[in-house]
């Protein structure tokens, strides 16, 4: 399984502060998470990670470029919501 866990205003988005997937092929890449939240848990959060903005760290290492994104089996990613404030 891929612990996949929502951080400030995406954890409202989701309606819950973390979900589990397992990958039919052992990997989520990009396009697979953006499906699966889509599909498993709602349109709104894939939407919400889609926005430039939000950043993908996984196993507590940020990602450069989210659309890089491969998760292993037993990898935690987590989803970070847009700063803003000033």
């Amino acid at each position: 399984m891929i612990r996949v866990v929502y951080l400030g205003k995406l954890a409202d988005i989701a309606g819950k502060p973390e979900s589990q997937f397992g990958a039919s092929d052992g990997e989520l890449d990009w396009p697979d998470l953006v499906e699966v939240l889509r599909n498993h848990v709602n349109p709104a959060i894939s939407e919400a990670v889609e926005d430039s903005r939000t950043r993908v760290a996984v196993n507590g290492e940020l990602l450069a470029d989210k659309t890089y994104l491969v998760a292993k089996h037993g990898d935690e990613v987590a989803l970070l919501p847009p700063v803003s404030g000033g």
